[in-house]
């Protein structure tokens, strides 16, 4: 297993599945990577295009999309993706948010909103795909930045409250499902450089991390990443623009791949694409990559 990665180590061959492809012509191994893009149009600038490439996903998560369906398919394209199948929502807000699920194979069932809400901000899809293992339900979740005591903050967790139901939900049905996504908060003091000085702000509020301890300990969900790699600190997902942070590794890791019980036993590898230099960033967070054997 690695723990973290560069732009050269996540590469693999887009033909290499065919070595442990399943008897019924499927994939057998499914590579999920998600990645808060920040802006497709300004990733796809930037260089993104070559590394989702060479990553080879069978199914790829996009987070802060901010584009409409002719600019992501343009992008997608630009990838070698564009004869793949794609779900995505955008927000309300003109350049906000909007996240997106492709895959390779076909998907079955597209779902937009999670437990009935927030349909119509850009924030939550997920889809339905079939594999040799059964269906697996992925979803590609943007839980937007808060801020501690303000009304920016109740909606955020508003968010993960509905985030808790759906979750329970697949839990009590024994669901192959994998949420994937920008979470904007880091569970343990692992998951940041400077946790003591950001106690008291919303991204590490005790409130927010408690979540995270009643999907993991109460509902069985399983933050992949994390124990595929082991304790921490780090690998970080995401640094600031600003000053040295991402060259000093000041950073957070708030995206994540969380499995249900079911999903979880067939993850196999987890890297972070973190970027060769700071020039070499397409976006201010790093994709997170998960091999599932099915």
């Amino acid at each position: 297993m690695t723990s973290q990665c560069d732009q050269r180590l996540c590469r693999r061959d887009p033909q290499a599945l065919s070595a442990t492809s399943h008897p019924t012509g499927r994939m057998a191994v499914m590579r999920v990577i998600t990645a808060n893009v920040n802006g497709i149009r300004a990733a796809i600038r930037r260089g993104a295009a070559p590394w989702i490439s060479q990553a080879a996903p069978d199914v790829l998560c996009l987070q802060e999309v901010r584009a409409g369906e002719t600019e992501l398919a343009k992008a997608l394209a630009e990838a070698g993706l564009g004869h793949w199948h794609v779900a995505h929502t955008e927000g309300t807000v003109k350049g906000r948010a909007g996240v997106a699920v492709a895959t390779r194979e076909p998907h079955t069932a597209v779902r937009v909103g999670v437990e009935g809400a927030f349909a119509e901000a850009g924030r939550w899809v997920e889809v339905d795909v079939s594999t040799p293992a059964g269906v697996v339900t992925v979803a590609s979740t943007y839980v937007h930045t808060g801020e501690a005591g303000t009304g920016r903050q109740v909606e955020k967790q508003l968010f993960l409250d509905a985030m808790t139901g759906r979750l329970e939900r697949a839990a009590q049905a024994g669901a192959l499902m994998v949420v994937t996504g920008d979470l904007n908060v880091a569970h343990r003091e692992d998951d940041l450089k400077n946790w003591k000085g950001n106690l008291r702000k919303s991204g590490f509020l005790p409130e927010e991390r408690d979540y995270f301890d009643r999907w993991f300990d109460e509902l069985a969900w399983v933050d992949v990443h994390r124990v595929l790699h082991g304790p921490g600190p780090g690998p970080y997902t995401w640094w600031s623009w600003r000053g040295k942070a991402f060259d000093n590794d000041a950073g957070w890791r708030i995206d994540y791949q969380l499995a249900s019980a079911s999903l979880a036993p067939l993850a196999r590898s987890a890297s972070v694409g973190r970027a060769e230099s700071y020039a070499a960033r397409w976006s201010d967070h790093a994709p997170v990559i998960v091999d599932y054997d099915l």
